[in-house]
């Protein structure tokens, strides 16, 4: 998922106006933001950004793996004994394990999907034909 980086963006509005669904919007401090549900992921806003203010997810990588490590250490001050905390530690590894199938079965069937596509187009081409 896009999301724009509020230190390089200067609100000049190019990403608003070429948006084909209308997903992005300037706040009131005049930032661009991203309404992740609106959003196509066509990458428009990407090529049009003439600060680079649109940034890839992948960056934020770090800062999520943080999120989940505070997120458990805040859950673990519920546990008193070291066999609950223990017993919470391996859920949230059970639950980040599900996460992770999860996701590699969705690109599993993501790349089956693609691969159909591409047969497809293939398959209407006008050198596919037989005559």
């Amino acid at each position: 998922m896009p999301w724009i980086n509020e230190d390089l963006c200067v609100g000049c509005g190019v990403c608003v106006d070429d948006c084909p669904v209308g997903a992005i919007t300037l706040k009131e401090n005049q930032k661009a933001v991203i309404d992740e549900d609106g959003c196509i992921r066509c990458g428009q806003c990407h090529e049009v950004c003439p600060q680079e203010a649109v940034r890839h997810d992948s960056e934020r990588i770090p800062e999520q793996v943080a999120a989940n490590i505070e997120k458990t250490r805040i859950l673990l001050q519920h546990y008193k004994s070291p066999d609950d905390q223990q017993s919470l530690l391996e859920r949230m590894v059970r639950y980040f394990k599900k996460e992770e199938k999860v996701a590699g079965l969705t690109i599993d069937k993501l790349t089956a999907m693609k691969a159909d596509f591409a047969n497809a187009r293939k398959s209407v081409s006008p050198d596919s034909s037989d005559s």
